[in-house]
Parts: structure tokens; sequence; C-alpha cells
């Protein structure tokens, strides 16, 4: 019996040299130790032995089985670990291999005028302000010295949401709200979006930013305003920009002008882009109306002041050469990555 036990050993160890995977491990095992198996059969067949010969024999095939369980846990091991590094292989990141490109986002390039102008102002002692796209008639018009029958209604006409509430059509609604919430001095600017009835063209939208510039406080003039423009044209077109004021009409400013700029692809001296005569407007300005600063409440005695209307498309397409303000709006990446 002795010499059956340790038959059974040797060959079962000859069979764990030769295992390559946990499958044929668990079928020694069960070779060896099932309800089958050689060793099990051993055991079984010790009741027909005289209890000396039981006892000698239950220690050797406990011996046996003991070394046996022993080698099938390092060969078990074994296979583990090589399965391990075989998977740790075959997932391997070449690192030296080219990673996969990264994609970076670029600002719109009406986001990147109105940062630009922001900032410019900014290091003047300008503030932000900001008012709602939805305002009431009142700020809107009436309170901008532009009564219901006044033409420039017409001009600036835009979506009603209610008789008495509607979208802005510029920034402009935003200075009444300034005038009655803010502390007196102030200088701020007014970005946003703003909204008309316009059919979208090659130069026309219905939806377009503008950015609002007012100015409140004692003693301010012409001069003040004329310095602070030429100052920015400067900082946003170049330092050899000249500017020209010419007389114009507003309702809520009053004397009123619109701003050009020597232009800034032939200097002056006229190409296409200035249709030949060396300047380019930009913008509408002129000094407060005392009819607005009366609908917020300014003391019209004691208190003088300006307002800017720019429009941000405007500038961004003469600052980048774009030629329709409908590119704006399209939302092609190929045309928004070109101005990273």
């Amino acid at each position: 019996m002795q010499e059956r036990l340790n038959s059974v050993l040797e060959e079962a160890k000859a069979q764990l040299l030769k295992a390559t995977s946990m499958a044929d491990t668990e079928e020694i095992r069960v070779k060896v130790l099932g309800k089958k198996g050689q060793l099990t059969e051993i055991l079984r067949s010790m009741g027909k032995l005289a209890p000396e010969e039981k006892k000698a024999l239950g220690m050797a095939a406990n011996k046996v089985k003991a070394e046996f369980e022993e080698l099938l846990k390092e060969k078990v091991t074994e296979i583990k670990a090589a399965a391990k590094e075989a998977k740790f292989k075959a997932e391997k990141i070449d690192v030296t291999e080219p990673a996969k490109e990264v994609t970076y986002g670029v600002k719109h390039p009406v986001t990147q005028v109105i940062d630009e102008v922001v900032g410019i102002f900014r290091s003047m002692g300008y503030s932000v302000y900001e008012g709602p796209d939805i305002d009431t008639v009142y700020n809107t018009f009436d309170a901008l010295n532009s009564p219901e029958t006044h033409p420039a209604r017409d001009l600036t006409d835009t979506f009603y949401v209610s008789k008495d509430v509607c979208l802005r059509p510029h920034t402009s609604s935003c200075e009444v709200r300034a005038e009655k919430e803010l502390s007196l001095p102030y200088k701020v600017l007014m970005p946003g979006a703003c909204y008309r009835c316009d059919t979208p063209d090659a130069t026309h939208s219905h939806t377009f930013h503008q950015i609002e510039m007012m100015v409140i406080g004692e003693d301010i003039t012409m001069a003040d305003l004329k310095g602070s423009l030429d100052h920015m044209a400067k900082k946003l077109f170049g330092p050899e920009t000249r500017t020209k004021f010419r007389p114009h009409h507003f309702p809520f400013t009053e004397p009123s002008a619109e701003m050009d700029v020597s232009c800034f692809k032939c200097g002056g001296k006229g190409c296409p882009v200035c249709k030949g005569s060396g300047w380019i407007e930009i913008l509408g300005c002129g000094m407060t109306h005392p009819h607005v600063h009366r609908a917020g409440g300014i003391d019209t005695e004691k208190y003088t002041g300006f307002a800017v209307g720019m429009g941000v498309e405007r500038i961004a397409m003469l600052k980048y050469g774009i030629d329709d303000i409908r590119l704006l709006t399209e939302n092609d990446m190929r045309f928004i990555n070109q101005f990273k």
C-alpha cells in the first residue's frame, strides 16, 4: 500500500510539472483528491486492515496528501503569476508612440473684441455693468428721449414680449437702470446682446452685440469723450490710428457725433476696406441728453456725462477682415479656429 501511495505522489508531481493552466491543476486535484480520486480510494480501503496497519497507513496517506497539496498550491501560484505577467505584457503602453492630439478651444471673435475693449476701459478706471436682455419699453425708448411717435422707434424696431416689455434693440436701455442704481460719479461699460427686426444679410442680423459706455460726473465735457475714445482707438487698432468726429443725431445725446478712425488697412490712403475714403465709421456717441438724466433721477444742474454705443460685430469684421456677419453665428469651427 505504501508503494501505491508513493506511486500516486510521483505521478501527481510529474503531471503538475507539465500543467500550464488553472484547468490543468484542477484536473490533477480531482484525479488525486476527488470523490473517486486515487488517494481517496486508498483511504477507503483502510477499513479492511488491522488496527496497527490502519494507523500506519493513515499517517503515510496524510503525509502524501499534505505534500501533494503543498505542490499543488505552489503550482497554482506559479500559473497565476505567469498569467498576470502575460496580461501586463499584452496591455503594455508604448510611451514612445505619438499621443492623441489635444484640441484646444478658441474664444469667438465677438468675445475677443468684447474682452479687448473691456480691458482697455478697465485700465481707465471703468467698471462693467450688465442689464437684462428683456427690458421695459420705458427704459428702451421713452426714458431715452424717444416717445411713442418718435421715428427712432422705427429704425430700432425690436421684438415685443408684451405691450410694455420687449427685447432690447440696444444696450442703451441699461443707461436709465445704471442711473437709478449706481452711486455718482461713475464710469461704466455695458456689453451685451441686442435684437432688432432686421432681415439677415451680409451686414445685418436680428441678433448682435453692443458695448455701451457711460460716464456721469461733475464738469464732464466733450473733450473727455473725445480723449477717451481716441485712446481706445489707438489701443484697439494701433498707435498710429487717427480719429474724426462727425455731427450726427441720436435722441438720447446732445450734441451727438459719429466717430471714424483712419483705415487700419491702408493707413488712411484709401482702399476697398474704407471704400477709398481713408476713414471707417465705428461708433456713435455724444453728451447724454438732460432728459435721459432726469429720467434716471440725476441732477442736471450738477452733473453732466457722455454715452457711447459701439457694435461689436462691426469692430470684429473690420479688425479681422470678415466680409459676412452671418459667419459669426454659423458655428462653423473651421471659421472660428482661425482666431486662435
